[in-house]
């Protein structure tokens, strides 16, 4: 396993060599949005409307920060279950998404459409909502303010810790990971 330096935007390439179970420390602009607003994103796509963000390259963070305390540009910023987002994210990624962020296992459609576009999920620290907020630099409402901390986001990260889950080449940490701790055990 290999521990990687990616800022975004990205390019599909930058994400080439990654696999299942490597590290990343990603910085530059990430976004966020979790159920609500993905709804709404979806609606957009059906509608032939354009998106309020570009999604080319870009990287989405399934969370949803609490408020910002004194002095900080974020509150809380951990991730939520990404299973949620799995109706929507494999038209995102068709449209240029590249990197997923959040905790939890995916369907093997959202599998089979990171495979298809080249695209990675990352998983971040669940329970970690105030170390996630340590990397965040900047963070500044996008749209959807209705929705409270379900908003979207666009955020500034440095060094934000995250593990490869699902790598373009078919890797699963989920599946791989548990399969390897047993082999390692009974070797």
């Amino acid at each position: 396993m290999t521990q990687h330096r990616i800022t975004c935007p990205v390019t599909r390439e930058q994400f080439e060599p990654l696999r299942a179970g490597d590290t990343v420390l990603l910085s530059g602009t990430i976004y966020t949005a979790r159920d609500a607003a993905h709804k709404r994103l979806f609606a957009l796509l059906r509608e032939g409307k354009p998106l309020p963000f570009d999604v080319r390259g870009a990287a989405v963070y399934y969370a949803g920060p609490t408020p910002a305390p004194e002095g900080m540009p974020i509150g809380a910023c951990g991730p939520t279950t990404s299973g949620r987002m799995d109706a929507y994210a494999p038209a995102l990624m068709r449209e240029g998404l590249i990197v997923m962020i959040g905790k939890g296992a995916r369907s093997a459609e959202v599998e089979a459409a990171v495979r298809e576009t080249g695209a990675v999920y990352l998983a971040a620290i669940g329970g970690a909502g105030a170390l996630a907020a340590d990397c965040v630099q900047s963070a500044e409402l996008v749209c959807y303010e209705d929705l409270g901390s379900e908003a979207i986001r666009r955020l500034t990260v440095r060094d934000m810790p995250l593990t490869v889950v699902l790598d373009a080449h078919g890797g699963n940490l989920y599946r791989e990971g548990p399969a390897a701790y047993l082999a390692s055990r009974n070797a």
